[in-house]
């Protein structure tokens, strides 16, 4: 860490009890000279309202809607596409908005959620991307940036720093006697984190609130995608009784297949959760299917599918959260989620039908990917309060199933998959605010409540077909400019409204929770930009020379760390002090040198460079050579540290490649630049306009019709600290004091 950091011990947090001694940071706010805020630039710094003076505030909800951008937000609503009576229209119409939110650099999800939540940088607070390494790490080594140390860990020893260099702001808020719920928001997960197989933040006191419910895991089981024909089905006696009993009875002989169209397993202890191959896990699934027909026109026509496990059969209920029972789906109806039953973790997952004829001839469906709450202890209370009232965690918008990376796919026309990935925007979007509703019932006496809600992000990736440089099929170097398919534009341009709808109503749901006598603020994490180009980071270094042998490169989005494996740095390091200095500068020159040369694609760039920003790790300092840190590279940054250009993104690469309009023949060795398989990117320079967030606001403690022309997202957490009556303390952004009454 950075030997000239001031750390001070603030004795009103009482921190030391809680953190072995920890120090709560008084952080220096590196103001760019760029804040343009509204006419009343009144700040209110040094009144320190505590809490104790015989008056509670009104509550603080906090909404991040994932990617939401203030243009579109306006837009949509001026067009009629978000309604007037919906949370975004209500709240923009009577509070105070922001023009242009600059959010964390880089401009990536979890590493924009900890600013918030923290107030601080990144280089503060030691998010430095989605993906990265712990510079103490294997050069092999990944961390996310969801599940990384909030304000650094100690090197040597290895272990949890006593002065860390953030904190989210529910430590504060609660050391005041203030209470605080989290609603699947980044860092609020009850996890113990760990380097090297040490713990180097406990959950207690960082990672904890009063009410806390951490985002969704991978069940083991991705999306499946199954096709099959009236030859798979059979009349089956059996399986008609029970359905009969159950309460679905069928107008045309109940079909059902003979055998499971897949096998599974999963644990029953919460030390595992499933797989479709893990013959080690105690409990089997083989899924069969039933058809049908329940309307009763004296036609054959099927019309709905029944997935159950075989092993347990066709039960009637009812059915106790999160327990499901069999799914029944109806073609045109919404997904319908199915338990695994037992799970020791509470997995399960859900199918969706794509298409079915009424006489079987063409049946398509999907199971989606399985998920689970992470059952971490310090919160297990609140996580089983979810999965025995709302249910366990529902599959997101899935986009391995859109880029057909997923199983089972491949012959599902584009409509149908796209009609998959609509319903589970709706339907997660759904549960999300179920979760944050649920937050602020249970504990009405909260003074902040946070929700994060998933949604347009996942949508936007997928859709943002919004520059003629972009590929309408990604196959297809020439379906750019005056080729590109409109009907695919526009479709794609339905499915951003409609992530915006859906979002809007979450917000409507929150905000009716929560009563009017709430502040409620809504967020984003950042703003979005098209992209028509995928960049190997890997191969714009071997193309200059370099050897990547002696690198860890982690990308995320337009982002890279680049890590050189130094030695008595990274475990196992290797290069030793000569060379990393010699790299250091070989790498920095060829990512600032790093060009497009195709004018069909580069017209909008700095003499074709594709890097806006690259960042070196300074080589002296107190902390030794690999260690040191500077205004923009904290302490798990990447010795180079680079974002790119909108329209070029590291994501997205496909299998085999395919060469751009203009490009040379594709070569997995050494081509930097080919087409992409998706649409939409986030992480570039945060001062972009198109990288701005979101940010709106209204209640009892905000003023009217207030317009901020510039701000930071580093401001909300002061901000929200001040209207809980907390003095902000150890952060880096301002309290926005035009806004408050």
């Amino acid at each position: 860490m950075d030997k000239k950091r001031l750390f001070t011990l603030l004795s009103s947090l009482s921190l030391a009890a809680s953190l072995a001694g920890a120090a709560v940071p008084v952080h220096a706010a590196d103001d760019d000279n760029g804040r343009d805020r509204g006419s009343d630039n009144s700040r209110d710094h040094d009144h320190d309202h505590d809490g104790h003076h015989g008056h509670r505030s009104p509550r603080v909800v906090l909404i991040s809607l994932d990617g939401a951008k203030p243009d579109f937000i306006q837009q949509f609503i001026e067009e009629g596409v978000l309604p007037r009576d919906g949370g975004l229209a209500r709240l923009s119409r009577h509070g105070a908005i922001a023009i242009q939110n600059i959010t964390a650099s880089p401009s990536l999800t979890a590493v924009s959620h900890i600013e918030i939540a923290t107030g601080s940088t990144s280089v503060h607070n030691d998010i430095p991307s989605n993906t990265f390494q712990a510079i103490v790490g294997a050069s092999t080594s990944s961390i996310s940036g969801f599940a990384a140390p909030i304000g650094g860990y100690l090197e040597s020893p290895l272990g949890p720093t006593s002065q860390p260099t953030a904190l989210p702001l529910w430590v504060q808020l609660r050391q005041h006697g203030k209470k605080v719920a989290t609603a699947t928001w980044p860092g609020g997960d009850g996890a113990d984190i760990s380097i090297n197989g040490t713990v180097v933040q406990p959950a207690q006191p960082v990672r904890v609130t009063d009410y806390t419910v951490p985002f969704g895991a991978f069940g083991g089981i991705g999306a499946q995608g199954f096709s099959l024909t009236q030859a798979d089905f059979a009349p089956d006696a059996a399986i008609a009784t029970a359905l009969q009993a159950a309460g679905h009875f069928s107008y045309s002989p109940v079909l059902a297949t003979a055998n499971p169209i897949e096998t599974f397993s999963c644990a029953s202890t919460t030390t595992a959760t499933c797989s479709s191959n893990a013959a080690t896990l105690d409990l089997k699934y083989a899924m069969r299917v039933a058809a049908i027909d329940t309307t009763n026109d004296n036609v054959v026509n099927y019309d709905t599918l029944v997935f159950f496990d075989a092993t347990r059969g066709i039960t009637a209920g009812p059915f106790a959260a999160p327990a499901t029972g069999p799914a029944y789906v109806k073609f045109g109806g919404e997904n319908a989620p199915f338990f695994f039953d037992g799970s020791g973790a509470k997995v399960g997952a859900a199918y969706f039908v794509s298409q079915l004829a009424p006489d079987l001839s063409v049946v398509r469906f999907a199971r989606y990917g399985a998920n689970y709450i992470p059952r971490n202890t310090p919160v297990l209370a609140d996580v089983d309060d979810i999965n025995d009232s709302i249910g366990f965690w529902r599959p997101q918008a899935d986009f391995r199933i859109p880029e057909r990376l997923s199983p089972g796919f491949t012959s599902f026309p584009d409509v149908e998959i796209e009609a998959m990935f609509e319903d589970m925007v709706k339907t997660f979007v759904r549960y999300q605010a179920r979760i944050g509703e649920r937050a602020i019932q249970n504990h009405p006496d909260a003074d902040l409540v946070m929700v994060y809600i998933e949604q347009p992000d996942g949508s936007e990736h997928q859709f943002l077909l919004t520059d003629p440089r972009q590929g309408t099929n990604p196959k297809d170097p020439n379906s750019t400019g005056a080729n590109q398919d409109p009907a695919k534009v526009a479709r794609y341009a339905s499915y951003i409204r409609f992530a915006y709808q859906t979002a809007d109503k979450a917000v409507k749901r929150i905000m009716d929770a929560a009563g009017p006598d709430s502040n409620v603020i809504v967020v984003s994490d950042h703003g979005f930009a098209p992209f028509h180009t995928s960049v190997s980071m890997i191969n714009i270094l071997k193309n200059a020379g370099i050897d990547t042998s002696k690198v860890a490169i982690r990308t995320s989005g337009p982002a890279v760390n680049i890590y050189i494996n130094l030695q008595q740095r990274e475990q196992g390091g290797a290069v030793d002090p000569a060379t990393y200095q010699a790299l250091l500068a070989q790498i920095t020159a060829a990512v600032r040198n790093a060009v497009d040369p195709n004018p069909k694609f580069n017209f909008s760039l700095d003499s074709g460079k594709i890097f806006t920003i690259v960042e070196t790790r300074p080589a002296q300092c107190d902390a030794g050579l690999g260690q040191c840190t500077s205004k923009t590279i904290g302490q798990d940054f990447g010795d180079v540290f680079a974002l790119m250009a909108p329209g070029y993104n590291f994501d997205g690469i496909q299998n085999p490649g395919v060469p751009r309009l203009g490009d040379a023949p594709f070569s997995a060795v050494t081509t930097a630049l080919s087409m992409p398989n998706f649409y939409g990117a986030h992480g570039h320079d945060p001062k972009l306009p198109v990288m701005s967030a979101t940010f709106i606001a209204s209640g009892p403690q905000i003023r009217d019709n207030v317009t901020i022309r510039r701000m930071h997202n580093l401001d909300v957490a002061p901000t929200i600290m001040q209207i809980l009556g907390v003095r902000p303390r150890g952060v880096d952004g301002e309290v926005l004091g035009e806004i408050l009454r």
